[in-house]
């Protein structure tokens, strides 16, 4: 049984280009054992992540998470059962918040920015759809 848990954390510690890049290896590394597909985002020290899989390996690599010394404030935003993946093109890509036209971050919270505290898991979910359907996700090696 497949399901896509969608979670958001904050940065424990200031996150720089090298640190998110260590992040997405050791994802790209690590999640093609278990089966597991999605997308990383960081924007303005908030993590935001979905996670594709069988429904024992999602929930371990989100105990692992939760657990991560490097995010703190973990939050489920939404976790369900599906037919079909939505991110099953990457281990794990990146989607770059800076390059992305602000209307479509404005189509879906109160401002140009992402927060997904503020915006909920529903809204958040069908940014990140928008996102992947446009191509707009980087480093996505497989």
């Amino acid at each position: 049984m497949l399901v896509r848990c969608l979670y958001a954390s904050r940065a424990a510690v200031p996150t720089d280009g090298q640190a998110l890049q260590s992040i997405l290896a050791q994802s790209r590394r690590n999640n093609p054992k278990f089966g597991i597909t999605g997308l990383l985002v960081f924007s303005n020290g908030h993590f935001v992540q979905v996670l594709e899989g069988g429904r024992q390996d999602v929930c371990r690599l989100f105990s692992r998470i939760v657990g991560d010394a490097r995010n703190t404030g973990v939050e489920i935003l939404s976790f369900k059962e599906i037919a079909e993946r939505r991110f099953g093109n990457w281990n794990m890509g990146q989607a770059s918040m800076a390059s992305l036209n602000p209307a479509l971050l404005l189509k879906y919270s109160e401002r140009a920015e992402l927060d997904p505290f503020k915006c909920g898991g529903e809204a958040t979910m069908a940014l990140l759809f928008e996102i992947a359907e446009a191509g707009a996700v980087a480093n996505c090696a497989s």
